[in-house]
């Protein structure tokens, strides 16, 4: 495409021109409550249509509307923070909110767009677009909750579009007119900037008050400095009162130690030892320092016989003799043979 085409739009079709005639008095709207002054809101509304029509020989038409409220948007004199001063209970509550906050609740309510496609106009997800109207319906006060503040809002801004003035209509028809033919707008003189009062000058009585309390704190800074560095020895706010002192480190000896006081008497430690059992009986103590050899011992006992030794039976099987027996039976047999 040429130069000299993209300077020439192309003539307006009938669903621009509706689509135009359509946005205009909500655009009105917002742009009065976003820059909180009906002539300036006018005044943005009027630079966005010359704007948006120059675009939209390049868009499809279901990119009309992201485009149009995204140019009015950008608009100076719509990034400002400024205060609303319209006719309406619940809309102080726009006073309070920044310029972002406030174009987040007014795509909704005045341009009635849903959450995804005013996200899309702020360039922003469509989580942090409905996070900033949680923010801006948040403890609204006034006894009322959010809901009904946000549906009370709702309402009023809807009865303004409704209500717009035929002077403002008309005004925005021209411009929509002359938008559409092509043409270039006219020259605008610089909108009305809100008045700012001077802030007065404070009192004499004031400014004594003011240079007070700065000599004041300079004297305290002064005071903690000195703590630092304090000339006199002995008279430091932290230092003993006492004339000896001199700055000298002095040393002495500690006196010799005390034997370490007893709480009990002998019998009493006789009685509290932990062995006091075996204190007491002298010779079961000595069996228990031989309790190993003894249980060793028992153990042998119940043990099994050992197998080098012959068994002895019980009843009537031979007993193996005595050593008594063993000496006298050949003694007998002797006497006998003889």
């Amino acid at each position: 495409m040429s130069d000299r085409a993209r300077r020439e739009p192309r003539p307006a079709s009938a669903a621009l021109a509706a689509f135009m005639r359509g946005v205009e008095r909500r655009a009105a709207v917002l742009a009065e409550l976003q820059a909180g002054d009906a002539a300036i809101g006018d005044a943005a509304v009027e630079a966005a249509l010359y704007a948006f029509r120059s675009e939209t020989d390049y868009l499809s038409m279901n990119e009309w509307p992201q485009c149009f409220w995204a140019v009015l948007l950008a608009q100076p004199s719509l990034q400002r923070h400024v205060g609303v001063s319209i006719a309406l209970e619940a809309t102080d509550r726009l006073a309070e909110l920044g310029h972002g906050p406030r174009a987040a609740v007014l795509l909704h309510m005045a341009a009635g767009l849903g959450e995804d496609d005013a996200a899309r106009v702020m360039g922003i997800s469509p989580a942090s677009y409905r996070l900033a109207l949680h923010k801006a319906m948040a403890d609204p006060g006034g006894g009322l909750s959010g809901e009904q503040v946000w549906l009370q809002l709702r309402e009023q801004v809807q009865r303004r579009i409704r209500g717009l003035s035929e002077a403002r209509q008309s005004r925005l028809a021209q411009a929509r007119e002359t938008a559409l033919a092509g043409a270039l707008p006219e020259p605008a003189a610089e909108a009305p900037m809100p008045r700012v009062e001077p802030r007065p000058s404070p009192s004499p009585r004031r400014r004594g008050l003011i240079a007070l309390l700065w000599l004041l704190l300079a004297l305290c800074a002064l005071a903690f400095v000195a703590t630092f560095w304090w000339p006199f020895r002995g008279l430091g706010p932290f230092a003993s009162w006492s004339p000896a002192i001199d700055g000298a480190v002095r040393v002495e000896p500690l006196p010799a130690a005390e034997p370490p006081a007893r709480t009990y008497d002998g019998v009493a430690a006789l009685v509290a030892h932990p062995d006091f059992e075996r204190l007491a009986d002298p010779e079961n103590a000595a069996i228990a320092d031989d309790l190993a050899f003894y249980s060793w011992l028992a153990a042998e006992a119940d043990g099994p016989p050992d197998p080098m030794l012959p068994t002895l039976e019980e009843g009537g099987g031979h007993a193996v003799p005595g050593p008594d027996e063993t000496s006298s039976g050949p003694e007998t047999d002797t006497g006998d043979a003889l």
